[in-house]
């Protein structure tokens, strides 16, 4: 008897209020087998709409939309649905941002200054159940994993080292190799 080999889809939801950026993220997305992007918002408040209504595996999120914010939109997606996976995507390289993100629960930051190489690195990634950084924020990682006054429960041990190999300017593979 013959064997069906059936592709399991991984399903991402984009928000973003830029419908250009949005549609190039598609394109991107749409060349990659097993990857299909079965929703889009404008918004937070639509974003949270479409979730009434479908479930993806990954949502990429915008921090700057109208109407309701990508860290306020991750704060409650992630109250309702503690298991999505979250990629915020974002042109800010702000520490608080990322402080905020990490203490909602998103699964990782990517600047829209490396997406066109590091999007489906991110997505990948976040599929295998690993957290993702874009290269560009390693100092911001780095100066968040050494502040004293921090929460302690914001970061892991693991996650520390792989921020502190980050800060010396290894890659995600070597990492990996490393630890």
């Amino acid at each position: 008897p013959e064997k069906s080999c059936t592709l399991k889809i991984y399903k991402i939801m984009l928000a973003d209020d830029h419908v250009m950026f949005r549609q190039g993220i598609k394109q991107i997305i749409r060349e990659i087998e097993g990857l299909e992007v079965i929703g889009e918002a404008g918004d937070g408040l639509e974003l949270l709409n479409l979730l009434r209504k479908s479930l993806p595996d990954l949502i990429i999120l915008d921090i700057s939309m109208p109407n309701l914010r990508g860290l306020e939109a991750a704060r409650e997606i992630k109250k309702i649905h503690p298991h999505l996976k979250i990629l915020l995507l974002t042109m800010h390289k702000r520490k608080e941002f990322v402080r905020q993100g990490l203490t909602h629960g998103v699964n990782g930051f990517l600047l829209k200054e490396d997406a066109d190489i590091e999007l489906i690195r991110a997505i990948r990634t976040i599929e295998r159940g690993e957290k993702y950084f874009s290269p560009l924020l390693s100092a911001i990682l780095a100066d968040l994993a050494l502040e004293k006054e921090r929460p302690s429960s914001l970061l892991t041990i693991r996650e520390k080292e792989v921020l502190k190999l980050l800060a010396e300017g290894r890659n995600n593979q070597t990492i990996a190799d490393l630890l």
